[in-house]
């Protein structure tokens, strides 16, 4: 195997992953949280640091998501999130991603981050898209 054809496979795996990423969040911030949460394996697991017990499965995953989004729609706030600076290390089988994650909070007196974070996925392929079969989310805090 040569140099540019290792280029050319990884390129493709880049953008594979940045275009799900993009269609998944846009999902979340679009309130659309059953399609979200497809995004899933079946059994996928969504953990995040502060929160003890981790969200095991689609419908624990909608649960949560569904309660934040109704909270935030009671305080009039709307949220987007990004994702970038994404390492992606192909292992096993699957793929693993780890990528900073901003949250940027809305309301009608203007907008701002409301957290810096870490994300860390695990996908596996399902045809010729991905799912999250694992996630974690961790808080930026100085050490």
């Amino acid at each position: 195997m040569t140099t540019e054809s290792l280029t050319a496979v990884d390129a493709q795996l880049q953008a594979s992953v940045q275009q799900f990423y993009a269609r998944h969040m846009q999902l979340l911030d679009d309130g659309r949280i059953e399609e979200w949460a497809s995004y899933f394996t079946p059994d996928g697991t969504f953990a995040v640091d502060g929160i003890p017990v981790p969200a095991r499965g689609r419908e624990e995953i909608v649960a949560g998501a569904s309660r934040t989004v109704a909270q935030l729609a009671e305080q009039g706030i709307m949220r987007r999130h990004w994702l970038g600076m994404s390492a992606i290390s192909p292992a096993n089988g699957s793929v693993r991603v780890r990528s900073y994650a901003l949250v940027v909070q809305i309301t009608k007196e203007g907008a701002a981050v409301r957290s810096s974070t870490t994300c860390e996925d695990v996908l596996v392929a399902d045809g010729d898209a991905w799912l999250i079969q694992e996630r974690l989310v961790k808080q930026d805090v100085p050490a």
